[in-house]
């Protein structure tokens, strides 16, 4: 019996010392240092959206996931195209149960120049009141689509005029939201609004892979890879923000982990990896992708965000945003127990990071969706200025993390662990 006891705890100490030597092989400094390279070059100019730098950098992603032999998201091509429209308030007018409204009192959210809607229109009516969620609701009826009437109670006005009266970017909508500032249900109304829209074009980068049992169950993997492109010269004329951190760091983690999960081959759920573009313009690239899924189907995102710069805690170590949210950072400790990496709580919670980046769209549909980090936010020196490069950055710390996400997400990407969801409950106005 001790003998065999013996060959079994041999046999599983070289299954160990196996999977380590794999991961070493995929995921290393000299690796990331390649990828982390081409991305944050001169030549990738910044990488800001509707220009030439940024088309320059999807191309280097989709060959990274192409390599990876991954699916791609449409036809051939792993670029997810779709179009902002740049919408702009001209005019609007109404009356509701008689009375005539504040044309400030009125705000649309829709892919359309002109809108006319009465209560034969067939838009549906949905009164918010003080203790609603206007985000929220917004949000999810941007996901599932249809036409609506908001009647917003006034205690939400602050929101109201900070988010939905001022210019907005947005995707190609498949929705019409009207929201009118009153304290009171729609009887009889009419209501007219005009604005102008522009078309912009924009692309994630998307690469798939499949499931082995459990197709139809998703585990992401995100980064953004848009920055802030060329702006004034610094003192000593540098005038390219190469986003060495921000976040060509991330994207080479979803490349590394494309490619490691790629070669492992026993993925039970379909792990999809994806580079979202317009991420520092106000989240669209993840909040089309979002809108491609139904949120019941995804099990966990790892987004990924600023893993160039050791953590407050040192090397070896990294913050997931809304730990409290969801039990998904407990299992991923559970899984790194014994490697002398460790995940910690967002420090941060004034910054409010888990608002701030590409997880909060499928975060606020309930998904377990936490961005992953060690920017030190209250002192990351080069934090959008020219000198985010690469030489500021550390490749080894930045293999160690990408290898503890990788190793910690095993439990969730088999389907053995299902994080619990984010509950509305927790998530602010």
């Amino acid at each position: 019996m001790v003998k065999r006891y013996f060959v079994l705890s041999l046999l599983a100490l070289q299954g160990v010392f196996c999977e380590a030597q794999s991961i070493d092989k995929i995921i290393n400094a000299k690796e990331v240092e390649r990828i982390e390279r081409v991305l944050s070059a001169d030549d990738m100019s910044g990488r800001k959206i509707y220009t030439p730098g940024i088309d320059k950098a999807a191309g280097f992603i989709a060959d990274e996931f192409k390599k990876a032999k991954l699916q791609p998201v449409a036809g051939d091509s792993y670029l997810q195209e779709f179009a902002m429209l740049r919408t702009s308030f001209v005019s609007a007018k109404g009356v509701v149960n008689g009375k005539p409204l504040n044309p400030d009192d009125i705000a649309v959210i829709s892919g359309q120049e002109e809108l006319t809607i009465t209560q034969a229109t067939g838009y549906q009516m949905k009164v918010v009141k003080s203790r609603d969620t206007l985000a929220m609701l917004v949000n999810r009826i941007e996901h599932e689509g249809g036409n609506y009437l908001l009647m917003v109670d006034t205690a939400n006005r602050n929101i109201f005029t900070r988010f939905f009266k001022r210019p907005r970017n947005m995707f190609s909508p498949k929705f019409n939201i009207v929201l009118v500032l009153a304290n009171e249900e729609a009887g009889e109304y009419s209501i007219q609004v005009k604005q102008s829209i522009t078309a912009m074009p924009l692309k994630n980068v998307v690469g798939v892979l499949p499931g082995k049992s459990k197709k139809d169950e998703y585990v992401i993997f995100s980064g953004h890879y848009d920055h802030l492109g060329i702006g004034k010269p610094n003192a000593d004329g540098d005038s390219i923000y190469n986003g060495a951190n921000d976040d060509a760091a991330g994207t080479t983690a979803v490349i590394m982990l494309a490619n490691y999960f790629a070669r492992q081959k026993n993925n039970e759920r379909t792990l999809i990896f994806v580079a979202f573009t317009a991420e520092e313009s106000g989240g669209f690239g993840s909040t089309y992708f979002s809108q491609q899924y139904k949120p019941e189907q995804v099990m966990a995102m790892f987004n990924i965000e600023m893993i160039g710069t050791e953590s407050k805690w040192g090397t070896n170590s990294a913050y997931i945003t809304g730990y409290e949210k969801t039990n998904m950072g407990q299992i991923l400790e559970k899984n790194l127990a014994n490697t002398g990496f460790k995940f910690y709580a967002d420090p941060y919670p004034a910054q409010q990071l888990f608002y701030r980046s590409d997880n909060a769209t499928l975060a606020r549909l309930g998904v377990p969706a936490h961005t992953i980090s060690t920017s030190k936010m209250d002192s990351e020196k080069f934090y959008h200025t020219q000198e985010d490069e690469i030489e500021t950055l550390d490749m080894n710390n930045m293999a160690a993390i990408i290898k503890a996400i990788a190793i910690s997400s095993t439990s969730i990407v088999a389907g053995k662990d299902t994080p619990t969801r984010v509950t509305a409950d927790s998530l602010k106005r």
